[in-house]
């Protein structure tokens, strides 16, 4: 009999979300919507699926104490670094690599760290089923989330075949193809058809299933796997062989590398709520605002002013007078204004601190 496990994915930036997220500090370690971070409401929710000796968490060089902090009820060891960035699909053949040397016929769920579910009982019925489809097959499951509205910041899922259980009930449905980010009158089309399921970056496999679509469809990238597998078999050192060989491996997402070429992708449709956070307007679906569609975070006051959003985590008093479509991040550092339209540009702002010496200490 296989066992399940969970893999978190935590060692993003969360750089749209600059001054409050900071590299030693990244989004998933803070509380952007509700009261836990984010990466301790991603832990609490999946509690009871598995045993925490069977979660594992990846994350990057820079954050891994602030997450052993956070996360004091898993084993010291299942919390690993990456030491440099390579994309989903290089964290995923780590993962598979992390839980074959516990259970070489383990299956697992990637989740990332960051997401908002409140329906946390209707998430872990979601995921139990994923698992035991994973576990009849060779599937490669993913979640796709019932589309609401036309969001044009979400990848879609289009559905393909049903697949029938042996009593004739829908356990899922192939997968037709993975689409980009839509403009809005494409989201529209796709909510209006029925056919399409917002992809909400969360898979279920067997180690075998992963290792096996790896080799087909990269087999650059499980070449490169396959070197750190025989090395730690060898007797090396996890983090020495990492250290060596993983920047080697080929940067490139997990969809790009096997979902949008596999024939053998499956879908679940999931009616639980779930947002993909990406960006400081995202916080409004979750929070309150005043008469006027202002969101205020901290000490903070708008005058004459709508539809802004300000998030005060420095101490002292922002106001805001006469302004509207604004975003207001001011921290104990830093300070951020700038027009909503501009939310998912901020990351310039970033590259203009890095190629500053002065002020690199408040990436």
């Amino acid at each position: 009999m296989s066992e399940n496990y969970v893999v978190i994915m935590a060692g993003g930036r969360g750089e749209r979300f600059w001054p409050e997220s900071r590299l030693n500090r990244p989004k998933h370690l803070l509380p952007i919507v509700g009261e836990d971070p984010m990466l301790r409401q991603a832990l609490d929710r999946i509690k009871g699926l598995v045993p925490d000796a069977r979660i594992l968490i990846l994350t990057n060089v820079d954050q891994v104490d602030a997450i052993r902090g956070m996360c004091p009820e898993l084993p010291a060891e299942n919390i690993v670094a990456e030491p440099v960035g390579r994309d989903t699909a290089p964290a995923v053949g780590l993962a598979a690599l992390l839980v074959e040397q516990r259970d070489p016929h383990g299956v697992f769920v990637i989740l990332p760290s960051d997401h908002v579910v409140h329906d946390a009982a209707g998430f872990r019925c979601v995921l139990t089923k994923a698992f035991d489809l994973a576990s009849q097959g060779d599937h490669l499951v993913t979640i796709g989330i019932e589309a609401t509205h036309p969001a044009t910041g979400y990848g879609y899922i289009e559905k393909g075949p049903v697949m029938l259980d042996s009593s004739g009930v829908a356990k899922g449905f192939g997968v037709e193809r993975f689409v980009e980010k839509p403009d809005l009158a494409t989201a529209k089309a796709y909510v209006e058809s029925g056919r399409f399921l917002w992809n909400a970056g969360i898979f279920v496999w067997s180690v075998q299933s992963i290792h096996a679509a790896m080799a087909r469809y990269h087999p650059s990238l499980a070449q490169g796997l396959a070197r750190i597998r025989e090395a730690v078999r060898g007797g090396k050192e996890l983090g020495e062989v990492l250290a060596s060989e993983y920047p080697q491996l080929d940067r490139i997402s997990i969809d790009y590398a096997v979902m949008e070429k596999a024939s053998n992708a499956v879908v679940i449709p999931s009616e639980f709520d779930w947002d993909d956070v990406g960006e400081w307007p995202a916080i409004e679906r979750h929070s309150d605002k005043d008469e006027s569609g202002n969101l205020l975070r901290g000490l903070a006051l708008a005058v004459d002013s709508r539809d802004n959003i300000v998030y005060n985590d420095g101490g002292r008093v922002t106001a805001l007078l006469g302004v509207e479509d604004l975003i207001v991040v001011h921290t104990a550092d830093a300070t951020l204004v700038c027009p909503r339209s501009k939310a998912q540009e901020i990351k310039n702002v970033l590259k203009e601190l890095r190629d500053r010496e002065e002020t690199r200490r408040f990436l």
